[in-house]
């Protein structure tokens, strides 16, 4: 029977899973809006914001210039991917330390908000003021990987106090769809926008990125604890000292449990949970594997997020507006990949065997993608099923594994890793992308777009390798399972 979920979870599964949205959609924004940028920033008679611009006078050109040509403005956006991810990445690692040691709502509401204005800053208000300097964009993008850290191990880590590991591949499956639907969010309101001037693709984003934060700071829960219930009283989630993991979240008996639990709680003081710290959370079983591999999934991930217009609208001649609005399907395959490889993964009990045959089918796609013909139905088809294999382990990663690794029996003595870990992994995935996005433009400058492909099929090889020991030790407790039933 299907468990059924309580009006506390279901507000806390949508307020997260928007305010992800958000954030993705604000930094959807700045790959959206590249070629744009790259006009703005060069002196070229490109159109300039979507709209054609008159022939200047060279000297007008000079005053707003950053780059003699298009191609150092391609470095140098590339240059702003990485620094944005280092910065994100060594976040990581702190927020997630932070996050199980502060309210996570406070957290998340600062995080969101502190970088809806810094987008504000770099996007709109340089434009509006006719301020370029390279040393302040870059100053801003800092900020902005600092700030947004703090909202992902924010996110899972309340996930995984409200909702159990029964079920837990389903659930966030679905719920790690809230990064794709970002990206398609972010493509559509800048594609709506940018006809009136990047800046205000910025403006639209970053004014409904900050309203969300405000919605968090008043609305969230960030843990049943906050109503007045323990973890036992709700069994909401899966505590490692509780033997009974794989319970269903919510049951036909819930008010006898609870009833049950609260008689329990009147007879004993509830146990104080200690945070667990950082290098005891880095070694945990399974958590070094996953991070790897998700440091090389993420670049390949990332690349595609922070290079797909670009690539559409310079490789195929594409508008700006068309390639923003093509690159979604990406994100439409990988929503429905993490949400399948989730279910699927909660009936074999087991996530690394899934991981391995969707990325071993992810260097298939990638090879035939990047012999994608000039037809925008076959490319967007083709999309869609590279995203379906590489966006939907991602996510699985990123967000159910994540949940599974900060909440495994070995933390019998500490409960508060969830954040910890789920920066530890992210944190390590990001300086994977960061090293990666300023490879692409490299690669792409001097061997052409060709070889990225070849770099994207080479680093996915990579994410099998990391995890091989777990796929062995997943397949063997599998077949041990199955000769027991026999």
């Amino acid at each position: 029977m299907c468990p059924s979920y309580t009006h506390h979870q279901l507000v806390a599964f949508l307020l997260t899973f928007f305010s992800y949205v958000l954030l993705h959609s604000s930094r959807k924004t700045f790959s959206n809006v590249k070629v744009s940028i790259s006009a703005q920033w060069t002196p070229s008679p490109w159109q300039h914001n979507g709209s054609a611009l008159p022939l200047s006078p060279v000297e007008t050109w000079e005053d707003n210039r950053l780059f003699s040509d298009a191609g150092e403005a391609t470095l140098f956006l590339g240059a702003l991917d990485s620094i944005f991810l280092f910065s994100y990445a060594v976040g990581l690692y702190i927020s997630g330390v932070i996050g199980d040691r502060f309210n996570l709502r406070y957290v998340l509401s600062f995080g969101l908000c502190g970088s809806a204005v810094t987008e504000f800053v770099f996007g709109t208000l340089t434009e509006w003021l006719q301020f370029y300097n390279v040393y302040f964009y870059c100053t801003l993008w800092v900020m902005n990987g600092l700030l947004q850290s703090a909202v992902w191990p924010s996110v899972v880590a309340i996930m995984g106090n409200w909702f159990g590991k029964s079920g837990r591949g389903l659930v966030f499956g679905l719920w790690s769809a809230c990064a794709s639907v970002g990206n398609i969010l972010g493509a559509f309101l800048a594609s709506s926008v940018l006809k009136y001037g990047y800046e205000y693709a910025f403006l639209v984003t970053s004014v409904v990125q900050f309203a969300g934060g405000v919605v968090v700071f008043f609305g969230l829960l960030a843990s049943p604890k906050e109503i007045g219930q323990s973890d036992s009283e709700t069994d909401l989630i899966s505590v490692a000292r509780d033997s009974d993991s794989q319970r269903p979240l919510i049951s036909e008996d819930e008010d006898e449990l609870c009833e049950e639990c609260s008689t329990q709680q009147q007879d004993e003081e509830p146990e104080q949970l200690q945070a667990i710290g950082f290098i005891q959370a880095f070694f945990l079983p399974g958590v070094i594997p996953y991070s790897l591999a998700y440091a090389c999934l993420k670049l390949v991930n990332y690349s595609f997020f922070f290079w797909l217009p670009f690539y559409l609208s310079i490789n195929f001649g594409w508008k700006e507006v068309q390639a923003d609005r093509l690159s979604v399907w990406y994100d439409v395959g990988g929503i429905v990949g993490g949400t399948m490889l989730g279910f699927v993964s909660d009936l074999l009990g087991k996530r690394a065997p899934v991981l391995a045959i969707s990325l071993l089918l992810a260097m298939g796609s990638l090879v035939g993608y990047s012999h994608s013909p000039n037809n925008q139905l076959m490319n967007g088809a083709l999309l869609a099923i590279t995203g379906f294999l590489i966006g939907g382990p991602s996510n699985m990663i990123s967000s159910a594994i994540s949940a599974d690794l900060g909440r495994q029996e070995v933390l019998q003595g500490s409960q508060e890793a969830l954040a910890t870990v789920t920066g530890i992994v992210d944190g390590t995935g990001s300086i994977g992308a960061a090293a990666g996005q300023y490879l692409v433009s490299l690669i792409e400058s001097e061997l052409g777009w060709m070889c990225v492909f070849y770099f994207f099929i080479f680093m996915t090889g990579g994410s099998v390798i990391f995890i091989i020991p777990l796929i062995i030790r997943d397949m063997r407790s599998l077949c041990q399972a199955r000769t027991h039933q026999l």
